[in-house]
């Protein structure tokens, strides 16, 4: 078994290391295994909590834009063969729970969205149809952190951030 060609394969290994386990980890196992993505040569799983803002922050993402934006940042993950597995717009920043290939950086993904939507708003919604020079509806920056065990917990947190958001400023009314 160790000496044929589908062994060394990634598929081989990983049947070779589920027959060495007992029969209750096998099980175990199989039960917690996520489906996992796979390029040629590579299986994987990189996904990663991402949040950025509009410029000078102003709370711009609302309403009509809201609607449009999930779809196109969605669309946008496609081209780059990512998923959006979890998202929130709220009025003044975006947080995105993407699954990203490893043959692409995430800096690479994340200016590729914010630029393209970016210049997707700017024909949608300001009436412009070229020129885009000098104009940019994202701030420069983002925040970027990997996600393994605590998935649940950073789906959670970007489900519930709008309603922790409002319960922080009522109490700061006070």
């Amino acid at each position: 078994m160790l000496g044929d060609s589908q062994s060394l394969t990634i598929t081989g290994i990983i049947e070779i290391l589920l027959i060495c386990e007992p029969p209750k980890v096998q099980k175990d196992k199989e039960k917690t295994m996520k489906p996992e993505n796979s390029l040629n040569h590579s299986k994987w799983e990189c996904k990663y909590h991402i949040v950025w803002i509009p410029k000078y922050r102003k709370k711009s993402i609302y309403k009509d834009l809201r609607k449009y934006l999930g779809d196109t940042l969605k669309d946008l993950a496609h081209q780059k063969e990512c998923k959006i597995e979890e998202g929130h717009l709220m009025a003044d920043h975006v947080h995105i729970l993407i699954s990203i290939p490893p043959k692409y950086s995430v800096a690479q993904v994340v200016g590729f969205i914010k630029g393209k939507s970016a210049i997707s708003i700017a024909r949608t919604y300001m009436g412009r149809r070229k020129n885009f020079t000098g104009q940019s509806f994202w701030a420069r920056g983002y925040y970027v952190s990997t996600v393994g065990r605590d998935e649940e917990t950073v789906r959670n947190y970007i489900k519930h951030q709008e309603s922790e958001d409002k319960r922080i400023e009522q109490l700061n009314l006070f």
